[in-house]
Order: C-alpha cells, then structure tokens, then sequence
C-alpha cells in the first residue's frame, strides 16, 4: 500500500494552481512583479472602485492573495489560508458583478472559481503530501475550518458592504437631475 493515494495528489495539484495563481496575482498588486502595478498602483484602481483607503485595501488584498496562494501551495494552516484567499476573490467578485458572469465581459466567473477553489481546500483538507500532514496537523484541526471561514466571511461582508454603500452612494450623487431649472 502507498503512504499517499490518487485523492492526496489530486488534492496536491489543485492545491499547486490555486495556490500558485492566487500568490502571483498577490505579488501583482504587492510588488509590481509579473505586469502588475504594486502597491501604489494597485491602491489607485482600489480607490476607484469603491475600496478605500486604497493603498491599505491594496495591502489587505495581496496578502490574502500570496499569503493565502502560498500557504494553499504548502498545504500549511490550510483553513486559514483558503478562508483568507476565498475573501478576497469575494471582494474581487463583487467588483466584476454588475458585469454578469463570465470573464470575457469583465464578469466574476475567474474571481468566483478562484474562491471556490480556496474554500473547497479549507474544507477538504490539504491531504497527506502537505506541510499540515508532515506536522502532525497542529495548524488544520477540524474546528479551524468553520471558524476561518466564518471570521472571513463576516469580516468580507463588512468590506464588501461598506464598499457597496460608496459606490451606490457616489453613482446616486452622479446622476442627472430629472428636470432642468
């Protein structure tokens, strides 16, 4: 018998692509590296679509990212890192949703199955070719999974909300008057 089976390197690979795809669009916005805009960059568009203060919301972003992608790669502290990957592609979600769907348009479709992916790994586990299996699972016990997931997913609502209420608040203050003076 094996010391891993075909559902550990299943989950190996899935946790390689989104971890590593998470933790090169983090370092985009982090550091500028593979055609990305860094920081100050990053903060700019942020501001401009309703996430402010736009250099910290930037910060908060590419951590969760590269931190998350990264940890998901490793296959360490798992529930957290999927958590905090899945809340950020939800943020990144609610800017592409007026957008519709797919990707091609500009929808949420890259940014929805990035976060699935995230949070389906925080619930599975990171199987037994992981840093978490290696280590005995100190940082991947059962009763992390629903705690990350839910302190992310309050603290996402609140972000995604306030955030909400700027942009609805700055489109309502841009609209045409309804009768001329």
């Amino acid at each position: 018998m094996s010391c891993f089976d075909r559902r550990d390197l299943g989950l190996l690979l899935l946790r390689l692509g989104t971890g590593g795809v998470l933790a090169a669009h983090g370092a985009q916005k982090l550091f500028g590296w593979f055609g990305g805009h860094g920081l100050e960059g990053t903060g700019q568009f942020m501001e401009s679509v309703g996430y402010t203060p736009g250099k910290a919301s930037a910060t908060a972003a590419g951590l969760a990212e590269t931190g998350g992608g990264a940890l998901l790669a490793l296959g360490l502290a798992t529930p957290a890192a999927g958590a905090a990957a899945a809340g950020a592609m939800a943020g990144a979600a609610a800017v592409h949703l007026p957008n519709g769907f797919f990707a091609q348009a500009g929808g949420y479709e890259y940014a929805a199955t990035l976060g699935l992916a995230a949070a389906g790994l925080s619930v599975a586990g990171p199987g037994r070719l992981s840093l978490d299996h290696a280590l005995g699972h100190v940082l991947d016990r059962g009763w992390m999974v629903p705690v990350a997931l839910g302190v992310t997913a309050a603290a996402t609502a609140v972000v995604v909300g306030a955030r909400n209420c700027r942009v609805r608040f700055k489109e309502e203050g841009e609209q045409e008057a309804l009768f001329e003076e």
